[in-house]
C-alpha cells in the first residue's frame, strides 16, 4: 500500500509531489494518464481522507480538442452548472448525478477552455475509519471509492457546497479552506506503467462507444469500476 500522508497535512514525500497548475494545463485527454496513481486528499471538519486515483474519464468542452465531445456537460458552452469547468486548472468540479451522488472532477486546461477529468474510482489510503462512517453500506474496503459517487462520498465532497474548491497547494501547505473543506492533489513521482483505456462508462450515444476511448484505468487494479454501456451506445 502507498504510504499515507501525515495526519492533517499531505505534503511532498518519497512517493508524491504537489500538483501544480502547469501539470494540468493541457487538455483533459492529455492529462488523464498522469492522474492515475495520484492522491486526492480532503480535510473536512478536522478529519482527513486520502484516495489514490485508479480510474478517470476525460471530458472536453465546446471548442476544445480536434473532435467535439457530445458526452460533456460543457458541450454546448458555459452555463451556471458547468462554470467551474471553464475556470483555472486544479479546481474541483463537483456535480450531482441522478439527484443523489456528488461526483468529483479535476479541471484541466487553461482558464476559458473547458475540460475535466471525472474521478471514477480509487483506493482509500488514509482515513479509512472516516470513510467507514461515510460509507457504511460498503461491503469491502475495495468498494469504498469504487465508482464516482462512492469516491465523492468517501472524500466527503458535496454538490453544490464544494463545487469549485481549489486542490492546488504550495509545498506542504493545503489550499485555502472553502465551505469548511480543504482539498489537495498530489501526483505520483513515478508514473503508472500499466494503463488501460476504453469507452466511458454509462455515457449515452456515440460518446459512450469506442469512438471515444477516453476512460483510463490502472490495469488490473481491483478498485476499478465495472464497465456498463450507456443508453444507445451501440458500436457501428
Amino acid at each position: 500500500m502507498i504510504p499515507p500522508p501525515s495526519p492533517g497535512m499531505p505534503g511532498a514525500d518519497a512517493e508524491y509531489r504537489p500538483a501544480t497548475r502547469d501539470d494540468l494545463q493541457a487538455s483533459a485527454l492529455e492529462v488523464a494518464p498522469r492522474l492515475l496513481g495520484a492522491r486526492l486528499s480532503t480535510l473536512i471538519d478536522g478529519r482527513s481522507v486520502s484516495v489514490r486515483i485508479t480510474e478517470v474519464e476525460a471530458y472536453h468542452g465546446l471548442g476544445t480538442g480536434d473532435v467535439p465531445d457530445p458526452g460533456s456537460h460543457a458541450r454546448m458552452g458555459q452555463t451556471a452548472r458547468n462554470a467551474t469547468m471553464w475556470g483555472e486548472p486544479g479546481h474541483l468540479y463537483v456535480y450531482l448525478s441522478h439527484g443523489i451522488h456528488s461526483c468529483v472532477n479535476v479541471v484541466t486546461g487553461p482558464a476559458g477552455v473547458a475540460g475535466g477529468l471525472l474521478l471514477r474510482a480509487g483506493e482509500v489510503v488514509a482515513g479509512q475509519d472516516v470513510v467507514e462512517e461515510r460509507r457504511p453500506t460498503a461491503r469491502t474496503p475495495r468498494d469504498f471509492a469504487r465508482g464516482p459517487g462512492r469516491l465523492g462520498g468517501a472524500l466527503g465532497l458535496r454538490h453544490p457546497r464544494h463545487d469549485g474548491i481549489d486542490a492546488i497547494g504550495a509545498g506542504a501547505e493545503w489550499p485555502p479552506e472553502q465551505a469548511g473543506a480543504r482539498a489537495r492533489l498530489d501526483l505520483a513521482r513515478t508514473p503508472v506503467r500499466e494503463v488501460s483505456r476504453g469507452p466511458r462508462v454509462g455515457v449515452a450515444g456515440v460518446a459512450g462507444t469506442s469512438a471515444f476511448p477516453w476512460r483510463f484505468w490502472i490495469t488490473g487494479d481491483p478498485t476499478v469500476s465495472p464497465f456498463r454501456a450507456g443508453r444507445g451506445a451501440v458500436e457501428a
